[in-house]
């Protein structure tokens, strides 16, 4: 069963209706019932009951995300959630490196006295903890200067800048924000993939795939860089997606070319498109 996205955002949100000045369009998003007047909505194309929300102009009308459009948008916001999840992660990283690097001699005789205690319990078990790799490694990075582990707490947080940035840029589907995710997101990919040439693990693998399939997705989805025409045809078809232009479209017919395109909308049907 195929997800109609149109009439679930609707139903979550409600509907967006508007009564255009011109009598032509304002006929054909109007009717009366028994309970009163009705306006169909803008997203889903169903009439709902009561005064429209807004009105003016048709060139005016509130561009109203919908059916692919609206796909995309949850598609965006799950990504930006995902950012700023990770954004928010890479903060307390860089505050922990930041305590860490002013605190650096007590916490060494912490972790040393602590390791003392649990050596008996992993002697039993046969386990070398003395030259165990997750050992090995926390005592090397006492080894580094304060100023280094300033510079790495200064590195993660403009990290984590960016990324928080993205997240809102993207929960408000901005044009700069999905520029900005896919130039930073790309920019970290070689990195990733050193990574895993290093250790592989399942969150590696996950987190690559992730950003790989997101930079595709918002360069091919949004044109970005002038693919699939750019920036123009990106417009052209969100503008072409609104109901109400579809509804102008249907009462004033145009030719180019000679191609003649007709777009008949009736209530309670779908859109059908003769060329």
């Amino acid at each position: 069963m195929k997800l109609d996205w149109d009439r679930r955002h609707c139903a979550r949100r409600g509907h967006i209706t508007y009564a255009p000045d011109e009598a032509h369009l304002r006929e054909r998003l109007r009717a009366e019932t028994a309970l009163g007047e009705v306006w169909r909505c803008l997203r889903c194309g169903d009439f709902a009951l009561g005064p429209p929300h807004g009105s003016g102009p048709a060139d005016r009308a509130p561009e109203v995300p919908r059916g692919r459009a609206l796909r995309d948008l949850f598609i965006l916001r799950f990504l930006a959630v995902e950012r700023l999840l990770r954004g928010v992660f890479i903060v307390i990283a860089a505050w922990a490196v930041w305590r860490f690097s002013n605190s650096q001699d007590s916490v060494r005789r912490f972790f040393e006295e602590n390791l003392t205690v649990f050596r008996p319990v992993f002697r039993h078990f046969h386990y070398d903890l003395e030259h165990s790799p997750v050992v090995d490694t926390i005592r090397r990075t006492f080894e580094y200067k304060h100023s280094t582990l300033l510079i790495v707490a200064g590195a993660l947080l403009a990290y984590a800048v960016i990324e928080i940035v993205e997240a809102v840029g993207l929960w408000a589907a901005k044009r700069w924000a999905e520029y900005l995710t896919v130039v930073a997101t790309a920019a970290f990919l070689p990195l990733e993939v050193w990574e895993l040439t290093e250790k592989v693990s399942y969150l590696k693998i996950g987190t690559l795939v992730l950003n790989l399939l997101a930079v595709l997705y918002i360069l091919l989805s949004k044109r970005l860089f002038g693919l699939r025409g750019g920036h123009a045809a990106f417009e052209a078809e969100r503008r072409g997606a609104s109901l109400l232009e579809v509804e102008e479209a249907a009462g004033a017919p145009q030719g180019t070319g000679g191609h003649h395109v007709t777009r008949t909308l009736v209530t309670g049907s779908s859109r059908t498109d003769t060329v």
